[in-house]
């Protein structure tokens, strides 16, 4: 009998349109408006509740809606909340190896880097790393290079770097305080106070459709380029492990569908948007510059230094930069013959 009426009452609340929807806090790292960084997140959620037709109805949550937007990574493996949205670079402190699952100073363009993600061992990797935490991890989006940075003054040689105080993120932090920077990882909504108060001297985030939409413009006006640091950036979907075991395999393979799309819907959109932002950049009086073969070249020489001392210290900083250099080896007997240079 029990069976019965509990059967009934779900062909009853069907047709009445009523079947429970399952609702997932998904806590951002970065705000909802911000371009790109946080309308990809906003995007996932719809697009998952859409999948799903409402059965996981996906709300996006702002920096400290539930937590602050640096506490995201133990709130999706406790189970405080369901979801996050960030990059694995943020959680640099916990777990060293994910810094190069989000992006490497000197690294591949967006192409290169999504075959070694997907086909190449990172991915297994992102896995492996973030299990140990209670949280699954899927790649959902990945975007076109940033810049160097914003200043107030010309950066024309290593010793211009000397003595500053810049936001920074991931290894590139690391390198930059071997040319004598003191950085600090600033939440998004925190970089254009801190460099208009003068707590930091100088600051990098994102691209330039994101650092327009960020105002930086408004303090400092030189802007430099190529972002050696992030010449392409992955961002994740996190889930709490225990919640995504507990999926279906048909929900599990529509989210991970929603990520795969937005991986190319986030890069052409970022490809498509950059130009139109750096002329607006310029008629508010930016000037556009390129980093010194100089800089560059001791930019990269510290990055070397960073390397050795990261695999040093971390087995699995190690295992994963050795495959991810052998990637990179492998593919530049097709990148050198294949593309126009």
């Amino acid at each position: 009998m029990k069976r019965f009426l509990t059967t009934t009452a779900l062909c009853a609340g069907l047709i009445a349109g009523t079947a429970q929807a399952e609702t997932w806090n998904m806590q951002s790292t970065f705000p909802g408006s911000l371009t790109q960084l946080g309308t990809m997140g906003k995007r996932v959620a719809e697009q998952i509740t859409k999948i799903t037709d409402g059965e996981i109805e996906v709300a996006f949550q702002e920096p400290g809606a539930i937590v602050p937007a640096f506490e995201a990574f133990d709130a999706v493996g406790t189970g405080a909340v369901e979801a996050g949205w960030s990059n694995p670079g943020y959680w640099a402190g916990r777990v060293p190896a994910l810094q190069l699952l989000a992006a490497v100073p000197f690294g591949p363009q967006a192409g290169e880097y999504l075959a070694w993600m997907k086909f190449g061992g990172g991915q297994e990797f992102l896995t492996e790393l973030y299990e140990r935490h209670n949280i699954k991890s899927l790649p959902c989006a990945v975007t076109a290079p940033e810049a160097a940075g914003w200043f107030r003054e010309p950066i024309n040689s290593p010793e211009d770097l000397q003595g500053l105080t810049m936001r920074f993120f991931g290894l590139g932090a690391k390198v930059m305080e071997k040319m004598g920077v003191s950085t600090q990882l600033l939440a998004g909504g925190d970089i254009f106070p801190a460099l208009e108060l003068g707590t930091i001297d100088a600051t990098e985030f994102s691209m330039p459709a994101v650092d327009l939409s960020s105002g930086f413009y408004q303090v400092a006006s030189q802007y430099y380029f190529p972002g050696w640091h992030q010449q392409s950036t992955f961002y994740d979907l996190l889930i709490n492990l225990d919640l995504w075991e507990g999926l279906d395999e048909s929900t599990q393979f529509k989210i991970e569908t929603v990520c795969d799309a937005n991986l190319a819907y986030g890069l052409a959109e970022g490809e498509y948007l950059q130009f139109s932002a750096l002329q607006q950049l310029v008629e508010n009086g930016v000037s556009l510059n390129t980093l010194s073969d100089e800089l560059l070249a001791a930019l990269e020489a510290a990055w070397e230094e960073v390397v050795a001392e990261e695999s040093a210290a971390d087995p699995d900083f190690a295992r994963v930069y050795e495959s991810y250099s052998q990637f990179r080896e492998d593919y530049a007997i097709w990148g050198d013959l294949g593309f126009l240079k």
